[in-house]
């Protein structure tokens, strides 16, 4: 699973792109894993985005942090993007991402054991941020 982790990748990163990375990890890969969040547009609305990306990631763990499986998945998620030790906005995104990812296998639609699951989100990662980035003419 090495050649999968996204960190690797995020410091170099356009700031668009790290926040339609964050934007697809909340929206998309949490929602179809069966989390659902709606969050408070009017607080994304105009906002920077590094401002973006801050505020989505905290109104996705203010939601999703109060199940067990939330936090756990908020302290493993923590101390390993501690660990790769990013810089600024690039560790916001890390850590999301792993949020997010350690998430998936408690979700409820799909009959995948825990650690394939694990495996599927994180390729899933890996190729959703791959495309963003070309999208933004940066090849990962």
């Amino acid at each position: 699973m090495s050649d999968l982790e996204l960190h690797k990748y995020l410091s170099g990163l356009p700031e668009a792109v790290l926040r339609e990375f964050t934007q697809w990890c909340v929206l998309e890969q949490a929602t179809a894993a069966g989390y659902e969040f709606n969050p408070d547009l009017m607080k994304l609305e105009n906002l920077a985005a590094v401002d973006y990306i801050n505020e989505l990631v905290g109104q996705f763990v203010e939601a999703t942090r109060k199940s067990i499986e939330g936090s756990m998945a908020i302290l493993v998620a923590g101390k390993q993007a501690d660990n790769h030790a990013l810089p600024g906005i690039a560790a916001i995104v890390d850590f999301i991402s792993l949020y997010v990812r350690y998430l998936v296998p408690k979700g409820q639609k799909n009959e995948l054991s825990p650690e394939e699951k694990l495996i599927q989100a994180s390729q899933e990662q890996f190729e959703q941020l791959g495309q963003i980035a070309k999208k933004y003419g940066v090849e990962i």
